[in-house]
């Protein structure tokens, strides 16, 4: 492979072929640390140490590659070892993050279930008093809709029953002028008119009295039940 590497070729292949040895069993390390992650009993700590070594091992050897093909004097060929060296060391960079991404997830992963095993073990302590406080936050949210819904429907019956005063005072007024009109026609007299006339408005001071009582008894029905 460096036939014709001047400055200690041979031991600069050695090193290239042992990195890309043990960067294929990191690979494979990994790829059984990605398949055991999907297992919640398996103790993967030996095989996420030994990766971690096999990456340490290439990143050493990527350092004395380094020092190695800087001193070939054909360019062509320290060219060559120059982007092999670098290839490695990406290689084992790339690796690197994996195994950090994956060792990550799974303390993530141990610690969340710590976190539920002490909610359990707790029963009747803090964990409970939380589960509780979730419990009656929902139970003030329910009553706060059903208490809308009330008002709501409340509001609209104030509003039916408003606008059936208002359809019997039309009714009222067309009967009024129809009954003013039959005793203009027989000729009673302007007492009897005024009589009636009178007797007409407290009619309606009664109508409008009863409908403010009825406004006034909705808001403070809807400000009682805020």
């Amino acid at each position: 492979m460096a036939s014709g590497v001047v400055g200690g070729g041979g031991t600069l292949s050695e090193a290239y072929s042992s990195a890309k040895k043990i960067l294929l069993r990191a690979r494979d390390g990994i790829e059984r640390l990605e398949r055991f992650e999907s297992a919640s009993l398996v103790d993967s700590s030996d095989l996420t140490s030994s990766v971690k070594r096999d990456i340490t091992e290439v990143q050493s050897l990527c350092a004395s590659m380094d020092g190695l093909w800087r001193s070939i004097s054909v360019k062509s060929q320290r060219d060559l070892w120059r982007r092999k060296t670098e290839q490695v060391g990406e290689e084992a960079e790339y690796l690197n993050k994996s195994l950090e991404k994956y060792m990550w997830r799974n303390q993530r992963k141990m610690n969340e279930a710590k976190e539920r095993a002490d909610l359990l073990n707790r029963g009747s302590g803090e964990g409970a008093h939380i589960l509780q406080i979730f419990d009656d936050e929902a139970q003030a949210m329910n009553s706060v809709k059903n208490s809308k819904r009330l008002l709501e429907d409340s509001f609209s019956s104030g509003v039916a029953i408003l606008a059936k005063y208002a359809e019997q005072r039309d009714r009222l007024k067309r009967a009024q002028r129809k009954a003013l009109d039959v005793l203009n026609t027989v000729g009673l007299s302007n007492s009897v008119l005024r009589l009636i006339e009178r007797r007409n408005r407290v009619d309606t001071w009664i109508k409008y009295a009863g409908m403010i009582a009825t406004i006034v008894i909705l808001y403070l029905f809807i400000k009682w039940t805020r």
